[in-house]
């Protein structure tokens, strides 16, 4: 049987790797075949990504591919985080590496924009909820600080796009990453150059939009002295990871709820249209693109990062536990004794959380969480019940209950909240599979080679590769109670 092989080059905030999917025209197996560190610097007092580095070794992935059994990969497909960017002078070359969104220059730039432009207007126009580092909140911060920047740049190109520009010499931007950025006109699916004039900036730096599976060329002739002979070519995938996860979620049916899950909790459904009005704006919902020109609509909610920093807090006190041994004590302790809404400003710092649930819990007049299984229980807890009334404002803000919830990436090996989940929602849970951003990324490729055909033919082929669990609705009249409770204790 005819087999394909792609490159998926999956960029994360603190590291990066390279995965060969093969693809038999039926199944779809993964391999990884390098993986970096990718470590923000702090450099003169800004905190930027080592984009060099990490080219470096997207290269040396290449060529583990040229100099091993998957020298004959079709195509390289490259997936990043959203908002970050590089400007390109004149001669196409880097004016400073890009800076890392969390870097202070952000700070109180949304303020500062408000000031040029009516926030209600370019929600409207855009459709992005307001984050402090948003790719126009960034370009604004230059703009004031740095002018001289915006002089010499002649382009602007996303990380995802910079380094294809590296591999092939083309600049152009991908659309999923293009709708992070606040300056895109989310009905047309192109830059809003109304937008763009009204904050000042040049519109030279705005290159031309293409959709994911779109072919950006073949490797440049000095990348291919470096890599080794290989007859790759360079492939537009959804280059936004999220956009890249919601491709590989298998669905049975067109409308459904996704949440990609991990440190953050992305929950949203996938739109043939921008959903925009003042209900959406209020709630803080964002539309960001997607493959085949449709709309993510969808918020962000904290997610296992409360776990995560949890038991980090408990290995610094000298106490080593396994996720397993935490999710073990978690479904052995009381329920419903406590909650705390995820997203409260006092968890997002890292720390000592577990001091902090409980002290939120005494706040609020609760029971207080005195174990560590009672802790991760409140924290599973309250992230299904978050889950619960994100899932009551989507149905509210798209005119229908949305029948079924699609959970992907690594939340999905913490079986007890997928289902916690179902039962706090009342809805089946279908969690897997785990390394969906890869899979987005291949399918992407796929498509774009003609192997699949489309976003519904690769998922398809993805439930065919993977096991898929699903967790059905238990006890639903018990979470209904408490989620009445959660939301008196958290104003959720």
């Amino acid at each position: 049987m005819k087999t394909s092989k792609f490159l998926a080059i999956d960029l994360g905030a603190s590291s990066g790797r390279g995965i060969v999917g093969t693809f038999d025209g039926e199944k779809i197996t993964l391999k990884e075949n390098h993986r970096f560190p990718n470590e923000p610097v702090m450099a003169a007092g800004q905190y930027t990504w080592d984009i060099l580095r990490i080219f470096h070794e997207i290269k040396n992935s290449i060529r583990k591919c040229a100099l091993g059994d998957d020298r004959d990969i079709k195509s390289i497909g490259i997936d990043t985080w959203g908002v970050d960017f590089g400007l390109l002078d004149k001669n196409g070359h880097l004016l400073g590496n890009p800076v890392h969104y969390r870097d202070a220059r952000n700070d109180e730039m949304p303020e500062y924009a408000a000031k040029i432009v009516d926030p209600a207007y370019v929600y409207e126009k855009t459709g992005i909820q307001v984050v402090d580092f948003n790719t126009l909140y960034q370009l604004l911060a230059v703009k004031k600080d740095s002018p001289e920047l915006l002089d010499a740049a002649t382009d602007m190109l996303f990380v995802p796009d910079l380094l294809n520009y590296f591999l092939t010499g083309v600049k152009q931007t991908e659309y999923t990453i293009a709708s992070t950025s606040q300056l895109l006109d989310a009905k047309a699916r192109d830059w809003s150059y109304d937008l763009i004039e009204k904050f000042g900036l040049p519109k030279k730096l705005f290159s031309k939009i293409v959709m994911p599976s779109t072919t950006v060329g073949p490797l440049r002739s000095d990348v291919l002295e470096e890599v080794g002979g290989i007859d790759a070519k360079v492939v537009s995938v959804a280059a936004h990871d999220t956009g890249s996860a919601v491709m590989a979620v298998p669905a049975t049916g067109e409308k459904f709820i996704w949440i990609s899950s991990g440190t953050w909790s992305i929950m949203g459904t996938e739109a043939k249209e921008p959903v925009i009005n003042e209900a959406s704006h209020r709630c803080n919902f964002t539309n960001e693109g997607g493959a085949e020109h449709t709309i993510r609509f969808s918020k962000n909610i904290t997610g296992l990062w409360l776990e995560q920093e949890s038991r980090r807090q408990w290995i610094r006190e000298g106490e080593e536990l396994s996720f397993a041994e935490l999710s073990k004590m978690a479904v052995a302790a009381k329920p419903f004794k406590c909650f705390i809404d995820p997203d409260d400003a006092r968890f997002a710092a890292p720390g000592n959380l577990p001091k902090r649930i409980v002290e939120y819990c005494r706040e609020t007049g609760q029971d207080v969480p005195e174990t560590k299984g009672e802790i991760v229980r409140t924290i599973l807890e309250s992230l299904a019940l978050k889950y619960r009334a994100t899932v009551d404002m989507i149905d509210e803000l798209s005119g229908e209950r949305l029948p079924s919830i699609n959970v992907v990436g690594g939340g999905t090996q913490e079986k007890p909240l997928m289902q916690f989940t179902a039962n706090a929602c009342g809805r089946p849970v279908s969690a897997g599979p785990i390394e969906a951003t890869a899979l987005g990324n291949i399918v992407a490729q796929a498509i774009a080679a003609g192997e699949i055909k489309d976003v519904r033919q690769g998922r398809e082929v993805i439930a065919n590769s993977f096991d898929i669990s699903v967790y059905e609705p238990k006890d639903t009249a018990a979470w209904d109670d408490a989620y009445e409770t959660f939301k008196k204790v958290t104003k959720c």
